[in-house]
């Protein structure tokens, strides 16, 4: 059974990325093509072209890609001046022996296969930072580490913004069962310059492995970064626990971190028989997720399944 599951804001990529299943394609290329389309739509604030920049004005982009029929991976980060980060990803997986690079060293690889650069910060993103930016604000926050703080916690930015931690995640499933992952982001909106998040981080926010299942996740990376999320809830496959109790035992893990402000982690999971599910840690809001079978005309969006995390252990004081 051929199989796309994703983020919501990965429907408009799914055209292109059952194409490739339906004509016999991997699920590499399959995660690869939807991707791509996410990272070129100028709507998309969290992602590629339109995502927002970190607090000096720069898109600093994050992607991985997993194989999980040789789990082999290929992974990005803070990348600038490159429209899809996914497909640097996936040259690092084929042509180097490496499975993560950083800044330079991608946008060098990049240039060298010849990938087109491109001026990052949709007109919509550099709207957002010039408000942001401003004269009375730099007044307010005069050092860059007050700024990003004041990027969650100022109450004007957060009625401007609203979401600091999107994310673009897709599984796929080919003819052959084989599984692929992957994730892109422009990470946290009004970062510290080189924050880097779960995104590119293989086992934090994405982890494929055809025996048992795959998973990646959104929300705020830092968590997944410190639970080594998605590579827990192929682990709880692997012990036996069933999709949903699997997913539920990871969402449990992150009840034991401490964090400055209120949490929040959605996690897409697929086992090796291509049932699937999705969670989320947000219970003020109705989050879905989005899934398209090879008989099914259009993508369908479900709810995830709401786990919320004690505020008492989830947040700082």
């Amino acid at each position: 059974m051929i199989l796309l599951v994703g983020s919501e804001n990965a429907r408009i990529g799914f055209a292109d990325g059952m194409r490739v299943l339906r004509r016999g394609g991997r699920a590499l290329d399959a995660v690869e093509a939807t991707i791509r389309r996410v990272e070129s739509d100028p709507a998309d604030q969290s992602v590629g072209y339109g995502g927002l920049p970190n607090i000096l004005g720069e898109v600093e982009l994050d992607a991985s890609l997993m194989d999980g029929r040789t789990l082999e991976a290929g992974a990005v980060c803070a990348v600038r001046g490159y429209e899809h980060p996914i497909s640097i990803a996936r040259q690092v997986m084929t042509r180097l022996p490496h499975v993560l690079l950083a800044g330079a060293g991608a946008e060098r690889l990049a240039a060298e296969l010849g990938m087109r650069r491109r001026r990052l910060l949709s007109a919509r993103g550099r709207a957002t930072f010039e408000w942001r930016v401003s004269a009375a604000f730099r007044r307010r926050y005069r050092r860059l580490h007050e700024l990003v703080r004041a990027a969650t916690r100022d109450p004007e930015v957060a009625a401007r913004v609203e979401d600091y931690f999107g994310t673009v995640n897709v599984i796929a499933r080919d003819r052959r069962g084989d599984l692929a992952s992957g994730v892109s982001t422009s990470g946290w909106a009004w970062k510290y310059p080189g924050r880097v998040g779960d995104s590119p981080i293989i086992g934090a926010g994405n982890y494929a492995d055809n025996r048992y299942g795959a998973c990646t996740c959104t929300g705020y990376g830092e968590m997944a970064l410190r639970s080594g999320t998605a590579r827990s809830v192929v682990l709880y496959l692997k012990m036996g626990l069933a999709l949903e109790r699997a997913s539920r035992e990871a969402m449990a893990d992150l009840r034991h971190l401490t964090v400055p402000f209120p949490p929040r982690m959605n996690l897409v999971t697929v086992d090796a028989r291509g049932r699937h599910t999705a969670l989320t840690t947000d219970p003020a809001r109705e989050v879905r997720y989005v899934y398209q079978t090879g008989r099914m005309a259009a993508p369908a969006a479900r709810l995830r399944i709401v786990v919320p995390l004690s505020p008492a252990r989830g947040r700082r004081r």
